[in-house]
């Protein structure tokens, strides 16, 4: 008994170190050929041409690139986790992910007031 949760407790250290710490490989054809295909199965017209895709996904790899040693390892782990969660694990999706953390980052501009001003001069 104690064996086994010694195992288990060895397996999930193993889980814990955060995935996100070096940049994705991802097989961007697979994963191109896949979304075709369940668009086929589905009985949908193809959204997006696999070499559309491959296209959109490289151009996102290669911006993710750029960004990703400068987003937190958190916001790395927290974008890597939830794809997967959600079974669409892609360049695109990473990087709208961390873009989107960025942004959330950035206070808000601030907005002019439409109040009358107080220095009412008169001539």
């Amino acid at each position: 008994m104690k064996v086994a949760l010694l195992s288990l407790a060895l397996l999930g250290a193993e889980l814990a170190i955060p995935v996100a710490d070096r940049f994705p490989k991802l097989n961007v054809d697979a994963l191109c050929k896949g979304r075709s295909a369940e668009d086929k199965a589905m009985r949908i017209s193809e959204v997006q041409s696999v070499a559309d895709c491959i296209r959109d996904e490289t151009a996102a790899r290669e911006k993710l690139n750029t960004i990703w040693r400068g987003a937190s390892g958190a916001v790395r782990n927290r974008c890597h986790s939830e794809a997967v969660a959600l079974g669409s694990l892609s360049y695109l999706d990473l990087l709208t992910c961390i873009q989107m953390a960025d942004d959330l980052k950035k206070p808000a501009p601030a907005t002019a007031s439409k109040a009358p001003s107080k220095d009412r001069r008169t001539k």
